[in-house]
């Protein structure tokens, strides 16, 4: 899970494996696989990065826990 910004200034979390894509058009769009839209204040970039900080942080939980 992540947690994005709307053009508001709501924070939500969102489920980044329901992602399917997302588009700079100049907002940032973020696609679900259920075909809902979402138009966030954080670029392309940075949701990419957020995605893979919290991927990263399950596999070194979950590796830590095999190990132990």
């Amino acid at each position: 899970m992540i947690d994005l910004t709307r053009l508001n200034g709501v924070n939500f979390t969102v489920n980044c494996d329901l992602i399917e894509s997302i588009e700079e058009t100049p907002d940032t769009v973020v696609t679900l696989t259920t075909g809902k839209k979402l138009i966030v204040k954080e670029s392309r970039q940075a949701i990419k990065n957020l995605v893979l900080s919290y991927k990263r942080k399950i596999y070194i939980e979950r590796t830590a826990l095999e190990e132990a």
